[in-house]
């Protein structure tokens, strides 16, 4: 997935890449201009947002951009929306420019959205359910006084590393074993299909939480954020794009997923590498009435109800 505190490498560059023709989309309709980072939790949010503007009569549109530029380009109105302001992890970003009064925030499209410690269930099933139990001597030698997170330069590299460096959870002594993603949860897998006990860095959404029986731990000192790492994740307009289109802030205001929905997003798309176009259709069918939630008050750019438009367009069964 998406490692949405991941720091962006580099400085913001020209935005001019950004630039879309104005002629073309002018053609096509009004244009909704997403950015979405690599990860494939907001890719597949994106996606499906961008599957309902289209038949909607909007022309919808996605860079792949970092969280530090799609800020910039929120702020400079280069991108009109982004599904994916993980906080408390981009709140500086997110500050610098909601500073400037340049933000619309429709509030978290998450439910359930955390991150931190995580052990397989029989390790916590085996007494340890907080992060103050991870270096009781009797569990510390089963770990191997050893913690697997992802990569360095994140955003959770520093927070672990800070972690060490000041003896959080008698962690002073421990070793932190930092890889891709792939690479930790490749160390989880074997772990786990071996009974092994392994203390990783673990995030919900993503398709961990469906493939592994895991457990997050208490974490009462805050070490991930306020409420033991929980977070949100929050759906941003650019304002001057907000104000011009009520009709998409009112559908991305509720579009809302649940932890469980994302992750089987990121299941099918990362894990099972389906196409996001697919994945997204076949959700959709899956999950109509929320799709018809969505759409509440909603309508197509001639006025009409979204919700029957949708559903002939997608062959989302009754509601």
């Amino acid at each position: 997935m998406f490692q949405p505190w991941i720091k962006a490498v580099g400085a913001v560059v020209c935005l001019a890449p950004l630039a879309w023709s104005s002629s073309v989309l002018a053609q096509e309709g009004p244009a909704v201009r997403f950015s979405a980072p690599p990860w494939p939790g907001v890719t597949m949010k994106t996606e499906i947002a961008s599957q309902l503007l289209d038949a909607l009569g909007y022309a919808p549109s996605t860079k792949q951009l970092g969280a530090q530029i799609t800020y910039e380009a929120l702020n400079l109105g280069e991108i009109d929306a982004y599904l994916a302001a993980w906080l408390p992890a981009q709140q500086g970003m997110y500050d610098t420019v909601d500073a400037k009064g340049h933000l619309v925030d429709l509030g978290n499209n998450v439910d359930g959205a955390r991150m931190g410690f995580a052990v397989p269930r029989y390790v916590a099933e085996a007494g340890v359910t907080s992060a103050r139990d991870i270096d009781k001597p009797e569990f510390a030698e089963r770990f191997h006084r050893e913690m697997f997170s992802i990569e360095p330069g994140s955003a959770t590299s520093d927070i672990l590393n800070g972690a060490i460096d000041n003896d959080t959870y008698g962690m002073g002594d421990w070793e932190l074993n930092e890889a891709t993603t792939p690479a930790m949860l490749g160390a989880v897998d074997s772990a786990t299909q071996n009974d092994e006990w392994i203390l990783f860095y673990g995030w919900t959404p993503h398709w961990m939480n469906i493939e592994y029986d895991i457990v997050y731990l208490d974490d009462p000192d805050n070490l991930f954020g306020p409420g033991g790492g929980r977070s949100d994740v929050r759906t941003l307009l650019s304002k001057p794009f907000a104000d011009a289109h009520p009709n998409v802030a009112r559908l991305l205001d509720q579009m809302v997923f649940s932890a469980d929905d994302q992750s089987q997003l990121i299941l099918d798309f990362s894990y099972k590498e389906q196409e996001a176009p697919d994945v997204a259709l076949a959700w959709m069918r899956d999950n109509a009435g929320k799709v018809k939630r969505y759409l509440d008050g909603v309508t197509t750019r001639d006025g009409k109800p979204a919700w029957p438009v949708v559903q002939q367009a997608f062959d989302l069964p009754e509601a």
